[in-house]
């Protein structure tokens, strides 16, 4: 299953869209930060390494065709690790003796992968909305359903009718799955 969101990618296509880019900014960022600190590299290098994977997002993803059967996820691991090797290419390389960079492995368990980026997007960007909905219907929303608690216990523990929680599950769920389709519903 691919939580890569297409409609996100024809976004930033389009350079000028500051509120994709800073989406797009926000969901990556995370991600790539754990891989080139899995490198080896220290904070400030880390940083400096994701700026310029970002820096090649932007001079490629304009002419970049995403194809939902392969992993873009993928594509970023490629740009990651070349700009390390590029990065370091004159630098000694904490690796063995004569292996090649090149060979670094890509992340070992993609289904692992695409569980914890699904768990980040469910726990980091979904209460960045919020404040789109009227307090209690978040919270009946958010304890129903992400903390897979019983209708009937989030309804006594916050005043509600049991319908008034279901009622708030589905005004929530539908505007995410308005806004994020491509992310959650593959």
């Amino acid at each position: 299953m691919d939580t890569t969101s297409a409609s996100l990618l024809a976004r930033v296509r389009d350079l000028g869209d500051a509120t994709a880019w800073s989406q797009f900014v926000r969901v990556y960022s995370p991600m790539l930060y754990g891989w080139v600190r899995q490198m080896g590299l220290q904070h400030d290098d880390a940083v400096d390494l994701v700026q310029d994977v970002f820096a090649v997002v932007v001079q490629q993803i304009p002419e970049f065709d995403y194809d939902a059967h392969k992993r873009f996820r993928g594509w970023l691991w490629t740009v990651t690790r070349r700009r390390w090797v590029e990065k370091h290419r004159r630098a000694v390389l904490p690796l063995e003796p004569g292996q090649n960079p090149d060979g670094l492995p890509a992340p070992d368990n993609p289904e692992a992968e695409e569980a914890e980026f699904r768990n980040y997007i469910i726990r980091q960007l979904i209460p960045t909305l919020r404040g789109k909905f009227h307090e209690s219907t978040w919270k009946a929303f958010w304890q129903h359903v992400v903390e897979n608690r019983s209708a009937s216990d989030v309804a006594a523990d916050l005043g509600l009718t049991v319908f008034a929680v279901y009622k708030a599950k589905v005004r929530v769920t539908a505007y995410l799955h308005e806004e994020l389709a491509d992310l959650l519903d593959k």
